[in-house]
């Protein structure tokens, strides 16, 4: 059974009351974002604010989950899964499509398509490189993600090269479709990622004891009886998943994962994943809603969350370091 690593005189809140507040937080956040300053014929009112908060709740749960995970098999808290490069590859393929096919072209495209390439295209890339680098002499986390870096600075200088002699418009065209925005998010496209994401959900729920200890470090996981190997590989199989499809449905957010999982970790404050989890789940989608709801209602800007996001993001990323330095 996995040990709460929670100190004794740990100031957290019982799991059933932090669990509720941020519940009754986020529900109360849903109803401001849908009622708010609503004016008209409410049918299409709620259908359309009604999709963004289902877009803003799934791709928080999907970030916070897959940031999670990913800071538990490399037992650093200041990583994210983008390391990987997979923002960068993102950008690469609509750099990439609108280079070659032109904007009117790609825009006409069926969403559904255009979704299964993206996801496709970031599924298949992760998964020969855990193929490659995990069935052959080559092998090692810290080894995985350095060849991440670098295939993600590869995919950045590619798509730097063609941005630079594409046509001006095409570029404004490509910039747009970059920056993540809850305003574009296709509804047709919702229903097949709350489906994957759910298969994903089950197997991490099903493995979150095996998480726990995984939490402890490859030396310990693997003294308790786990194959570190195979679980560590079906965990990056599980990420790759998730950030394929909150990056394919929105765009990249980069730093909002860290944000999200390290307030989980001040929240919670232990170490056990079913715990953890949800709470990270919660704090994403409060926090997805309650900036787009004082973004749009209140400041009155139509612009993207992910911007102030990536910000913040940023500032707590050098927090942490800071922070880490000091010790």
């Amino acid at each position: 059974m996995p040990v709460d690593r929670r100190p004794v005189h740990s100031r957290a809140m019982p799991p059933a009351i932090l669990l509720a507040g941020l519940g009754g937080l986020t529900i109360a956040a849903i109803f401001f974002f849908l009622t708010l300053g609503a004016r008209g014929n409410w049918g299409f009112i709620l259908a359309f604010r009604g999709t963004k908060v289902a877009a803003m709740m799934l791709v928080g749960y999907a970030i916070a989950v897959s940031t999670v995970l990913f800071q538990t098999i490399t037992n650093n808290r200041i990583l994210t899964p983008s390391i990987m490069g997979f923002d960068f590859l993102y950008r690469l393929i609509q750099t990439v499509m609108v280079f070659q096919l032109g904007s009117a072209t790609v825009a006409a495209f069926d969403p559904r398509l255009r979704f299964g390439i993206e996801v496709g295209a970031m599924v298949a890339f992760s998964w020969l490189l855990y193929r490659w680098l995990f069935s052959g002499s080559l092998r090692g986390l810290h080894l995985l993600m350095l060849v991440g870096i670098v295939f993600g600075v590869l995919f950045r200088s590619l798509a730097g090269f063609l941005q630079r002699v594409i046509d001006p418009n095409e570029f404004l065209v490509v910039q747009d479709r970059l920056f993540a925005s809850f305003n574009r998010v296709d509804g047709q496209l919702l229903a097949v990622s709350a489906l994957v994401v759910l298969a994903v959900s089950v197997a991490v729920w099903r493995n979150a004891r095996v998480l726990d200890v995984l939490a402890l470090g490859r030396e310990a996981a693997i003294n308790l009886g786990v194959d570190h190997r195979r679980e560590v590989t079906r965990i990056l199989v599980m990420v790759s998943v998730l950030v394929a499809v909150s990056t394919a449905l929105v765009g990249p957010v980069t730093f909002f994962g860290l944000l999200v999982a390290n307030l989980a970790y001040l929240l919670a404050d232990t170490h056990r994943h079913r715990l953890i989890l949800p709470v990270a789940a919660l704090v994403a989608s409060l926090t997805l809603m309650a900036g787009q709801l004082v973004l749009e209602r209140l400041l009155g800007f139509n612009g993207a969350l992910g911007i102030v996001i990536e910000f913040l993001g940023g500032i707590v990323f050098l927090v942490i370091l800071v922070r880490r330095a000091a010790r």
